[in-house]
């Protein structure tokens, strides 16, 4: 970055660092609180933590960032990827002033309009157009400049029919959808936007996708894009930056930042996935708290094509659940999502009880290569739609070689794509002997 003109950086970051300490400090009662600290005090588990959470590391401290150096010009499209956990909201929250580094300084030049999830900024009992007036007024802009503006914005987020109707009665898509036409609209020199995407119709995203990119080449705005869909990073991202544990270990081209991404997460080979601490979205894991995964038949998860994967979970329940099912998403090592590997109905689950199940996974029609596996524990009603109970964000990872004795033609996988999986077969289940019954 040497080259680049002081003048054309918008955004300069030196020797960043943010800090956190684990666990929640206040939001219960008086009691509750010194229930937690006596517990804390003996080195016991908080009595009142949710079930599956140990906070006897409570007041442990870490570090989100660590030492972020960074400069962005005028114009770029920046992608930022990693794993969860590697420190990318925390980076964007600190542009846009949500949180305060611990260290370092940074930076900016100009007026920044983020959107780090849905409906950020938001007042859930204004209209869509006051809330419109609302982040208009947040940014700087007179009453003037946003009615200039307003037109655009309610054609581009597709809510004209509902804009003086509250937020707060909106679907998640309508959410997404207004909360990106206003920032993509109003006058802000850098834009900062964190997996805005995951929500909203593939026409709506597609839509997003050429906005950003007509702000960063007609516009002149500076993108900065956090998102764990590649085929998005690549469509519209000049530049990539791959964080892992709060570092910066790569800066560059869009295709070497996906390599390097990928190789970090096939460098995390387990044979034993601990859930308990992992995020989750907002009302998963309250019904079904996935708990384990274990891969059962091998030391390290390299399989043949030829191979059977046997693995193990350990789940609890809270409530009870017609034809509980697990379902995995493989997701090869640039990103592309392969295809779906789904289970029978497992088990009817009662609240109170907890459950281990071994599963044999066929994956004799995946291509060789490094593999990623997102988990989502459903159920499926007579009309085939299915609701979701728990989605750990934590992928595992399994190899896939192809054996030397075998046959037939090698798989061209960008060419031929993707395939439909063979189902999980469900090969044991056990029940706690201390789980309660309900009466049926």
């Amino acid at each position: 970055m040497s080259n680049v003109s002081q003048e054309d950086i918008v955004i300069k970051i030196e020797g960043l660092k943010k800090q956190y300490q684990l666990g929640v400090i206040g939001g219960t009662t008086l009691s509750r609180e010194l229930q937690s600290w006596w517990a804390l005090k003996r080195g016991k588990e908080d009595p009142n933590a949710v079930i599956g959470k140990d906070t006897r590391h409570y007041g442990e401290k870490f570090y989100a960032l660590n030492d972020i150096n960074l400069e962005v010009r005028k114009g770029e499209t920046v992608g930022i990827i990693g794993s969860n956990g590697a420190g990318k909201s925390t980076l964007l929250k600190i542009l846009s002033r949500v949180t305060a580094p611990t260290e370092g300084i940074v930076k900016m030049k100009g007026r920044i309009s983020s959107m780090l999830e849905v409906g950020t900024g938001f007042h859930p009992e204004l209209t869509g157009r006051e809330n419109i007036y609302l982040n208009g007024a947040i940014l700087g802009m007179s009453r003037a400049e946003i009615d200039k503006k307003m037109d655009a914005i309610i054609e581009f987020s597709e809510c004209g029919q509902f804009i003086d109707t509250p937020v707060k009665r909106y679907s998640s898509g309508m959410y997404v959808k207004l909360a990106f036409a206003v920032a993509a609209h109003l006058d802000a020199e850098i834009l900062v936007m964190d997996e805005v995407l995951a929500v909203g119709d593939m026409k709506f995203q597609k839509k997003c996708l050429g906005k950003m990119g007509d702000a960063a080449t007609e516009e002149g705005k500076t993108v900065l894009y956090v998102s764990h869909n590649m085929s998005t990073i690549r469509q519209l991202c000049s530049r990539c930056i791959v964080l892992n544990h709060g570092q910066i270990v790569y800066d560059g081209d869009v295709e070497s930042a996906i390599e390097v991404y990928m190789d970090y997460q096939a460098s995390e080979l387990l044979t034993h996935y601990d859930f308990t601490d992992i995020e989750r979205p907002i009302d998963h894991g309250d019904a079904v708290f996935l708990e384990s995964l274990t891969f059962l038949n091998t030391d390290k998860p390299v399989y043949f094509t030829s191979d059977k994967v046997l693995l193990n979970m350990k789940w609890h329940a809270n409530a009870r659940i017609e034809g509980l099912r697990f379902l995995f998403q493989f997701i090869f090592r640039d990103g592309t999502v392969v295809g779906t590997m789904e289970s029978d109905a497992v088990v009817d689950t009662e609240p109170g009880c907890s459950y281990s199940g071994d599963f044999e996974l066929d994956v004799s029609n995946l291509v060789e290569g490094a593999y990623s596996i997102q988990i989502d524990v459903i159920s499926i009603n007579e009309f085939g739609s299915h609701t979701g109970y728990d989605y750990p964000y934590r992928k595992v990872y399994i190899e896939i070689e192809r054996g030397a004795d075998q046959k037939g033609v090698n798989w061209i996988r960008r060419a031929w794509g993707s395939v439909r999986l063979n189902q999980m077969v469900n090969v044991k289940l056990e029940e706690s002997k201390e789980c309660p019954k309900n009466d049926k």
